[in-house]
């Protein structure tokens, strides 16, 4: 069988580059080599490269998203899109890749677009059976009477983020009216649109879905218990943070309903490749509450699809070559 040569694609132009060579490293360590030839490009502002060996960086052109090594033109069958925040979760490499007609194991641009809004992705998931969404106000200013104005809409306590990215970065939560003016701050710091969620009580949640062969599975849920009061950033990426359970404590009915909403939001998002959904499940109630989706999520050994997976006793490899061969379907 000639082997598929296939660009593993890392960085971005975002401070998530960094998860993102940790991520590749292990796709990388994990691909089938028996099927694909791998090979490392690294992309960041102004010096795309494919990464030899020995370390020598060739360029990549990005006319036709070719490199040329010793020489020789290397042309790629594929992408594994490893990249998190801008640009490959935002639309732009998928966009530039359906332009040169090169598949590519996330979402298409549409999809990706949208979900890295958050408002906006919670417009497009109302309507799914028991899937809650908290109140909210999506706000695309900020002046003198905002914090007026959420006071005299929501309910306190919030978590106020920004509406673009999928890391925590400039979130907070605020419990008091006094505390609202600073978040505000701190979020539009970070991007030009904000949400603001009125708070749900209750235990937290990750489950990942992807679809292979043509169906959509749903991983077992990761239950996160953090030691901080939401799992920001920090909570993510630094070790002893958080507790992870995975599978998550859930009866029976609930896992069912859990399944039954996460391929309804895949569906309905239109979504490809292996995406992950952060929920809450709601103290008292048992209702689950959407938080937001990630289309490209971490692949470190010990994020949280990656142990979703082996507690399936797949492989990663077996998971990876999945994604890569539903490419071409």
């Amino acid at each position: 069988m000639e082997k598929k040569h296939i660009a593993l694609i890392m960085g971005g132009y975002t401070g998530e580059a960094v998860v993102s060579e940790k991520s590749a490293a292990v796709v990388a360590q994990h691909l089938d080599r028996d099927r694909y030839t791998v090979y490392p490009l690294h992309i960041y502002p102004g010096n795309w490269y494919l990464e030899g060996e020995d370390g020598t960086h060739y360029p990549v052109d990005k006319n036709a998203f070719t490199v040329l090594k010793e020489g020789q033109p290397i042309r790629f069958d594929g992408v594994f899109n490893i990249i998190h925040g801008s640009p490959g979760e935002d639309g732009k490499l998928a966009g530039y890749f359906d332009m040169l007609g090169i598949p590519y194991t996330t979402c298409d641009a549409l999809t990706s677009a949208i979900t890295m809004n958050k408002g906006y992705t919670k417009a497009i998931l109302s309507g799914i059976a028991d899937l809650h969404l908290a109140q909210s106000l999506q706000l695309f200013s900020y002046g003198p009477e905002t914090a007026a104005e959420v006071l005299a809409q929501l309910r306190l306590p919030y978590f106020v983020k920004p509406n673009n990215g999928g890391s925590s970065i400039g979130m907070s939560k605020v419990r008091e009216a006094g505390e609202l003016e600073e978040a505000l701050r701190k979020a539009f710091a970070e991007d030009r649109q904000v949400l603001v969620e009125e708070f749900v009580t209750g235990r937290e949640f990750s489950i990942g879905i992807y679809r292979a062969k043509g169906t959509v599975t749903v991983l077992p849920a990761t239950e996160i218990i953090s030691s901080r009061e939401f799992f920001d950033f920090e909570a993510k990426y630094s070790p002893g943070v958080s507790e992870e359970i995975t599978p998550g404590r859930m009866d029976e009915s609930e896992v069912e309903r859990v399944n039954r909403i996460a391929e309804q939001v895949y569906r309905k998002l239109n979504c490809k490749g292996s995406v992950r959904m952060d929920y809450f499940l709601e103290k008292d109630t048992g209702r689950f509450f959407f938080i937001e989706i990630n289309t490209v999520p971490g692949q470190t050994e010990t994020s949280l699809i990656s142990q979703q997976v082996r507690a399936t006793g797949k492989t990663l490899k077996e998971f990876y070559t999945e994604l890569i061969e539903e490419m071409w379907t």
